[in-house]
């Protein structure tokens, strides 16, 4: 008959690792033996979960989370009768990671296998391994024991970093009978940036750098013209070692310079304003990897249905771990701006002191010149936009402007040109925008708010109002007084014991808490609409706008009661978006939860009542609507 075996185990070994292991293995027969009908299926599962400490190995790690099953475990067990959504799952994933650094050698090992399964077709991804070496910057011609001054080649720093992978895709039965070679997909890719910055003139810096990037595979893919299929197909596929390789270089001239204002009128606070310009251009090169000399493209030659010669081209490497190197030559010159803005106040506490506020945290712009394209040579013009509104929230903004214009073809379609904007006297073309940005409200900022609103009223509180509204705060530095007294009667005589005072408000109540917090995000998007006809005298295609606002919040009415709602607006439908409201309570072995959504397009209500061990998770009373536009309430 069926057979199953399995070994479970929970280990912990303090400050080193822990975890948990559980294998299966079971045999399901069914039907008679000898008999037409009959099958038996020989299943395993393993489930493995480590984690190590860490203060074990500061600089080396080991986890793991394996998940692994064979493709009709989960429907021949037994167990999952009780459980259907175990054996509904369609996919399982792997995966074992291991790093290590070495401080002193700058070198950082790493290294993964993963494993991802789809139960329905009995299909594996499986990447074994996927190894990771990197080298921190160095400077090789540093001297050891340096005397005078830097010498100019010690300034040359390079990097080191490096990627091997090897990956098959198929079936679970067939992962043991697959080869190496043909079936896995493998190869290995080396990065080595050099680089070097020198002062010129006290003001500029010179920064040259050489990239070099190499890739190594096993076998490529020949392709030729196939006359049934009228397409270029795959016909030969030749193993070996093959190099692919790629290289460019680049040198870089920036400055910053400085402008300083001191506002005019005498009682201002601003003690200065300073503006910070740092203009940078670069050249970039690279040679045409389209040449027929590096081999990483091929052609084929074929007469079309018109008796037409035509060629088509092809990368023998298409489909490699680390792909190819791009077509073109390339000699780009970018041109790049950035401003910063900042304003330094006299402290409020201290009038000898200072504090720094960001009025411009960035503001630029950046455009690039291919010397080697035949046509549109110049790129799009990119803007960018960063302010600090406070110390945990920033604004960032990009955009992009399109430099050639739109024109109608013979058939009066609309394509992009070879004439920039400016030759038409107009600038670039806007080409869209979006961004989206939060703010929550807890107790802790609305309080910091009132503080702020106080300060800048000019509010001052006489000293019984500060008693009232900081009574908890004096209240717990008392507590802490009569703990530290406590605390040193203690070590005096062993027999005092000591006391914890509950804390009080200044009227001598217990302060009444109820946590809250309210969050706002916001999102907004502009883009050109070309389902709409273009306007034909400014060559424009009308914009688009989007903007939604969400909320959320909860609010903790007790330790045991809590409730929480999301809802939101969309400005372009003008409507409310789906709306939820959740009361929770926590019956101590039970959770009881009550939602319902009486907005938005779906509207429904649930009620649950279950148990608060995950051990019985699936132990709960449900009762819910089904999720439909319209329901009746009563």
């Amino acid at each position: 008959g069926s057979w199953a075996l399995g070994l479970e185990s929970t280990y912990n070994k303090r400050y080193k690792y822990s975890g948990t292991f559980q294998t299966n293995y079971q045999v399901t027969k069914s039907g008679d033996k000898n008999l037409p009908d009959y099958s038996e299926a020989k299943d395993l599962k393993v489930v493995w979960s480590h984690r190590q400490d860490p203060k074990a190995s500061p600089n080396s790690s080991f986890s793991a989370s394996v998940n692994f099953a064979t493709s009709s475990y989960e429907k021949t067990n037994v167990g999952n009768y009780y459980n259907p959504q175990l054996s509904s799952q369609n996919t399982k994933t792997s995966s074992v990671s291991y790093s290590r650094n070495f401080p002193e050698q700058k070198l950082t090992l790493s290294g993964t296998f993963n494993i991802a399964q789809t139960m329905r077709d009995s299909s594996i991804a499986m990447t074994l391994p996927d190894l990771n070496v990197s080298l921190s910057r160095v400077f090789p011609f540093k001297r050891k024991k340096a005397s005078g001054d830097e010498r100019w080649y010690e300034k040359i720093s390079l990097s080191y970093t490096g990627r091997l992978t090897n990956s098959i895709r198929t079936k679970d039965d067939l992962i043991f009978k697959s080869n190496l070679i043909k079936d896995w997909t493998n190869g290995m890719n080396h990065s080595v940036p050099v680089s070097a910055t020198f002062t010129l003139f006290k003001y500029f810096n010179l920064t040259p750098s050489v990239n070099y990037t190499e890739r190594w595979y096993t076998q490529k893919v020949m392709q030729d013209w196939n006359e049934e299929r009228k397409n270029v197909l795959p016909v030969d596929t030749l193993y070996g070692f093959y190099r692919v390789y790629n290289y460019n270089a680049s040198l870089g001239l920036n400055t910053k310079i400085y402008g300083m204002y001191k506002p005019l009128f005498a009682k201002a606070k601003e003690i200065q304003i300073r503006h910070v310009f740092t203009p940078q251009v670069s050249i970039s090169a690279a040679p045409d990897f389209d040449a027929s000399r590096y081999g990483y493209y091929e052609t084929v030659t074929y007469t079309d249905s018109n008796g037409e010669p035509q060629v088509r081209e092809y990368s023998p490497y298409t489909g490699s771990s680390f792909g190819i190197p791009g077509k073109g030559k390339q000699g780009n010159i970018s041109f790049d701006m950035s401003n910063n803005v900042e304003m330094r106040m006299k402290s409020r506490s201290d009038s000898a002191s200072s504090r720094k506020i960001s009025l411009i945290d960035e503001l630029g712009a950046s455009i690039s010149y291919n010397m080697a394209a035949e046509t549109k040579p110049w790129s799009d013009l990119s803007l960018r936009l960063r302010l600090k509104l406070s110390k945990s929230y920033t604004f960032n903004l990009n955009s992009s402007f399109a430099t050639y214009a739109y024109q109608f073809d013979k058939d009066g379609k609309v394509f992009v040109g070879n004439k920039t904007e400016w030759s038409y006297g107009r600038f670039g073309r806007f080409q869209g925008y979006g961004s989206s940005f939060s703010y929550t409200f807890n107790n802790g900022t609305w309080k910091k708010w009132q503080e702020g609103l106080d300060r800048l009223m000019g509010s001052k509180k006489t000293g019984e109002e500060d008693s009232k509204q900081e009574g908890a705060d004096a209240n717990s530095e008392n507590s802490e007084n009569e703990e530290q007294s406590a605390s040193s009667s203690t070590s005096a005589s062993t027999t005092t014991k000591k006391k914890v005072k509950v804390q009080a408000d200044a009227d001598g109540y217990q302060p009444f808490k109820m946590p809250w917090s309210l969050n706002f995000s916001y999102s907004f998007n502009i883009r050109e609409d070309q389902s709409k006809p273009i306007h034909e005298q400014s060559m424009r295609y009308p914009y688009s706008y989007t903007h939604t606002l969400n909320m959320s919040g909860n609010i903790k009415i007790s330790n045991r009661w809590s409730t929480n709602f999301n809802s939101g607006y969309d400005f372009a439908t003008k409507e409310i978006t789906q709306t939820t409201f959740t009361i929770t309570r926590d019956l101590h072995c039970w959770n009881m939860t009550a939602s319902v959504s009486p907005f938005g397009r779906w509207r429904s209500y649930n009620f649950a009542i279950s148990a608060s061990s995950s051990i019985l998770q699936d132990l709960k009373w449900e009762q819910r609507s089904q999720m439909q536009s319209n329901i009746r309430w009563y």
